[in-house]
């Protein structure tokens, strides 16, 4: 009789743990069921434990929200067509994305991003750069929330050049003279090295560096003022022609063809390059021991220019949208804008390098400490060069990067008669927006 009483208890027991647990387990589902999910669509991140932290913070502040993300391709242009699908099909797996600084327009002809004119207070917009707010902006209504900006600089090894008692270049031309010296003399010594490194694929990347070549020769890929088509004008010619016959297979190797942004950084970290052209995230990398052999031996300057030209830097930055289909505007509203807050901007910064489109953070002492190059590169991140500005953006820039790549891949190339072309497609593509 003990034993059937011990039994019994003991069943008891197991059954009340057993509808706890059963109990405990439903409860948690009806949260997960009563909880707004955010679908969120970014690209691959060069340094993904930063976007670990973010979400981790949001989600531990926001319960009553669920971010499901999507990890798109590393490339602008890859990740672009995969998300502008999407948005055509007005997929319900989009609240939330990133968008290049040059697709605003395209994405608010379109009607894809919603205007965030409601949200976006005037106090609001006082407290970011005046650059990125016009960029997201079309038709005098705002389509995203700045994240960060980006401006190209040039990285040099200056342990090298103190070695040789040499001065960081300011011209184009200079910079040439400098890497083949280096070089030579490294390569005389057995250090097998190459004097530059950028991105020069068939990609939005291209575009980048090659107009901050044309606009340091005086060029334009359209006047700023009348939107003429330049690209086929002499000085924006010259500057293409100057990469083909003394970057590409010179001082850089063939193979920064097929370059984007971590292919050339790497060149760079593993100190196999003199010269590097980056964004300003590659400062806190080649400084890193755990993932750059050149730590602590790298400079940073505003990038060359050619003769009688100024310096120009391609300006760059990514931008938080909200799908104008999202069914959840308002929690769409508070993920995007945490995104683009205060503290998170300052721990991008901190983590990754970026620069903030947050004014107050350049005068945030932490921020200068760990990245004391941006109080040098300021000017450089407030007057960075945009590109193109057309909801037809796409379109132009699949036609600069295919008469890019192919002027300066071919030693032999008709730069002249490529450009002419390449001008007559980009006025076509124009004129669709003129009727």
């Amino acid at each position: 009789m003990k034993k059937r009483g011990a039994f019994r208890r003991i069943f008891v027991l197991l059954t009340l743990t057993l509808a706890i647990v059963v109990g405990i387990n439903a409860c948690k589902a009806r949260n997960e069921q009563q909880k707004t999910v955010i679908h969120f669509v970014t690209w691959k991140p060069n340094i993904p434990e930063v976007w670990d932290k973010i979400y981790e913070i949001f989600e531990k502040e926001n319960p009553d929200i669920k971010i499901e993300k999507q990890i798109g391709p590393h490339s602008s242009t890859a990740f672009h067509d995969m998300l502008t699908q999407k948005l055509k099909n007005r997929s319900t797996d989009v609240d939330v994305f990133l968008m290049d600084v040059v697709w605003p327009a395209e994405f608010a002809a379109s009607g894809w991003a919603m205007p965030l004119d409601r949200f976006f207070s005037p106090e609001l917009k006082k407290e970011f750069l005046e650059g990125p707010l016009m960029a997201n902006t079309y038709k005098g209504h705002i389509y995203g929330l700045p994240l960060f900006i980006d401006a190209g600089v040039l990285y040099y090894r200056k342990d090298l050049l103190q070695k040789y008692s040499l001065e960081p270049p300011e011209t184009w031309d200079e910079l040439v003279s400098v890497a083949q010296e280096i070089v030579e003399k490294e390569r005389a010594s057995g250090n097998k090295i190459y004097g530059y490194s950028g991105q020069f694929k068939q990609y939005e990347g291209l575009v980048c560096d090659m107009q901050e070549f044309i606009l340091s020769n005086g060029g334009y890929i359209l006047e700023p003022e009348t939107n003429r088509v330049a690209i086929a004008d002499p000085r924006a010619v010259q500057a293409v022609r100057f990469v083909r016959d003394n970057i590409i297979g010179k001082i850089a190797p063939r193979g920064v063809l097929t370059y984007q942004e971590p292919e050339s950084l790497d060149l760079f970290v593993q100190g196999r390059a003199v010269f590097h052209r980056n964004w300003p995230y590659a400062w806190k990398v080649s400084n890193d021991p755990k993932k750059s052999r050149i730590a602590g031996k790298v400079g940073i300057s505003v990038l060359p220019h050619f003769k009688g030209g100024r310096s120009f830097s391609t300006l760059g930055g990514w931008q938080v949208g909200i799908s104008a289909y999202t069914p959840n505007p308002e929690a769409a509203w508070r993920f995007a804008s945490f995104l683009a807050s205060e503290r998170v901007q300052k721990l991008i910064a901190l983590m990754a390098g970026k620069a903030p489109t947050r004014k107050s953070l350049y005068r945030d002492k932490e921020i200068l400490e760990k990245n004391p190059h941006f109080t040098k590169m300021k000017d450089v991140f407030l007057n960075a060069y945009p590109r193109p500005r057309s909801p037809l953006y796409p379109s132009i820039s699949e036609v600069l990067q295919r008469y890019l790549s192919r002027a300066i891949s071919d030693p032999d190339s008709d730069v002249d008669t490529l450009a002419k072309e390449a001008k007559e497609q980009i006025e076509k593509i124009l004129s669709l927006t003129r009727k």
